[in-house]
Formats: structure tokens, C-alpha cells, sequence
């Protein structure tokens, strides 16, 4: 970590340490326009901002939206409204994402019973078999 009297600054290797992911990881968010690190020669130089939507990216990574959302969500941030729009959004897609969560829960229930009385029957059978 690089601490400037302007402001303090991470290299790539900090950052993925931090995070817990890959140099790859990073530089395909980059690739994507998620994050834009500064550039000093060929090495990438971090700002807080960066960390920030590094951290808001791997958190809707984790709770499964795909990196679109993920970047309009960021991208509102910057807009006129900014956090409060961005908020709004958030909670839309807060609300769909836990629909679709609940449905794959009742799918994966669903699926465990049947399951539970597959094993069962087939125990039963083996069982007649012995």
C-alpha cells in the first residue's frame, strides 16, 4: 500500500490479496470498464474508488447478479441522482433476485423430496431382494 499526501494507493497484488481473487480476475473487471485503475508505465495503480467497486461488483458476483446489473448499479452511482437512484435500483433488483432465489429454493425442496422417496423405495426393493 502507497500512501500519497493526496491519497492512498494499492498495487494489483494488494488488491487480489485483499479480495481474495486472482491478478485475472481483476484485469477482466477492468477489461469490462467495471473498474479503471490508474496506469503509472505497465503497472496499475488502485484508488479507494476502485476498491469500492471491486467490493460492490464480488458482492452481487456472490449474490448471483450478472455483471451487467452489477455495472448499472455502479454506473448510477455517478449519475445526478446518484446514491439515492442507485438505491432504488438496488432494491428493484433486490426484489427479483429474491423471487428467483425463493423459486429455486421451492425447485431445490422439490427436488429433495423426490429424492427421499426415490432412496426410499429402492431401499424397500433392495431390501425384498435380500
Amino acid at each position: 500500500m502507497t500512501t500519497t499526501t493526496e491519497q492512498q494507493t494499492w498495487t494489483i497484488r494488494e488488491v487480489a490479496e485483499e479480495f481474495g481473487v486472482t491478478h485475472r480476475t481483476i484485469r477482466h473487471y477492468e477489461d469490462l470498464g467495471l473498474i479503471s485503475p490508474e496506469r503509472r508505465g505497465q503497472q496499475r495503480v488502485y484508488r479507494r474508488r476502485d476498491r469500492t467497486r471491486l467490493a460492490l461488483i464480488l458482492r452481487g458476483k456472490r449474490l448471483g447478479f450478472p455483471l451487467e446489473e452489477i455495472r448499472t448499479i455502479i454506473d448510477l452511482y455517478d449519475r445526478p441522482r446518484g446514491k439515492a437512484s442507485q438505491l432504488e435500483y438496488v432494491l428493484s433488483q433486490i426484489d427479483e433476485r429474491r423471487a428467483d432465489l425463493e423459486a429455486r429454493r421451492r425447485d431445490l425442496d422439490d427436488a429433495l423430496s423426490e429424492l427421499d422417496r426415490w432412496e426410499e423405495r429402492c431401499r424397500e426393493d433392495l431390501a425384498k431382494l435380500s
